[in-house]
């Protein structure tokens, strides 16, 4: 063993090696690894670590949020699809309700434009009734003048009357 230490001599001082500097340069060495490691490595790591625990949630979330996009846009085409087929279904009963309202309609005007129909003829009929008794009455009041100046004859109310009715009986036959 004193050989293997005469040679680690030899090979120190071969080197420069003087064991005092290098058993200093060690302790410096791991008083600055100390220092080091608690002041700077710490910090760092756990702000790695933190980052990478920042990165994983992130990634978590993203993966919810393309599973709940998914979902949504699943939700989305259900809804309308349901709305495409209630409009659909609206768009045939508005169009049912509009033919239903239009022979409504048309049956109101084809009743109305009857009862128009029967009220013009009505008034047709209570017009000509009118200008036949005024035509009546014209004729029996000509018929009497035309009596009272062939005969010469003054005819009273009594006489102008029966002649008037007279006349009226004839005409209407």
């Amino acid at each position: 063993m004193d050989q293997i230490a005469g040679i680690a001599d030899q090979i120190a001082t071969q080197f420069g090696l003087d064991w005092w500097k290098f058993i200093a340069q060690v302790i410096i060495f791991l008083a600055v690894y100390g220092i080091l490691k608690a002041k700077a490595f710490g910090p760092i790591l756990s702000m790695l670590e933190q980052r990478k625990q920042r990165i994983a949630d992130g990634e978590a979330k993203l993966e919810k949020i393309a599973k709940d996009l998914a979902d949504a846009e699943t939700n989305a085409k259900s809804i309308i699809d349901k709305a495409n087929s209630e409009a659909d279904r609206l768009i045939k009963d508005a169009g049912d309700s509009a033919k239903s309202l239009a022979e409504k309609k048309q049956q109101e005007a084809i009743h109305e434009a009857g009862q128009i129909m029967a009220k013009a003829r009505e008034a047709a009929q209570l017009e000509h009734e009118q200008l036949m008794s005024q035509l009546k009455r014209e004729f029996g009041r000509m018929v009497a003048d035309a009596t009272s100046r062939v005969t010469g004859k003054v005819l009273n109310a009594d006489d102008q009357a029966r002649l008037s009715k007279e006349t009226a009986a004839q005409v209407s036959a």
